[in-house]
């Protein structure tokens, strides 16, 4: 018989299950092609919370992660101005925190993303631009591949 005592997880655990859980949520919400007006709303406030856990528990890195995905949630919501508080709170930790390869790329893609929401075309092109060259330092090919495929959904990302 399997023993039925439960498990209890430290404060620090805690937060670090609910912050992994929540934008793993999100990004299910992110690709779900169906999404309701109440699904939106979960996705906005799963993102925000998740990087609230991170907070409490995280590292620079889950910061800036936790930044992107929730610029990211309010660039799919053509929310502008949100999209780019968050995406420059993105760069700003990922540059403070001398922080590259994939994770750059998409500090720049969020900024970039961001702006294209907010019909800001010449701020769009230049990140666009800084994104492609991030893209060059990715190590991984598969990771490389799965950036560029991204800026491709971008608005600009042929000009």
């Amino acid at each position: 018989m399997p023993d039925e005592t439960p498990t209890t997880l430290t404060e620090e655990q805690f937060h670090k299950k609910m912050a992994v859980d929540l934008f793993n949520h999100t990004w299910d919400l992110i690709g779900k092609a169906d999404r309701t007006p109440e699904d939106d709303l979960e996705m906005v406030h799963s993102a925000h919370a998740s990087r609230w856990h991170w907070g409490r528990v995280g590292t620079p890195l889950n910061f800036q992660r936790g930044e992107w995905q929730v610029s990211r949630v309010h660039a799919l919501l053509k929310r502008a101005e949100p999209a780019q508080y968050h995406a420059k709170s993105c760069l700003a930790l990922t540059e403070a925190n001398n922080i590259k390869d994939f994770d750059l790329g998409f500090a720049y893609e969020a900024m970039a993303r961001a702006h294209a929401v907010a019909g800001n075309d010449a701020e769009t092109a230049k990140y666009l631009e800084l994104a492609r060259d991030a893209a060059e330092q990715i190590e991984k090919k598969e990771d490389r591949e799965y950036f560029e495929g991204e800026l491709k959904t971008i608005p600009g990302w042929g000009n």
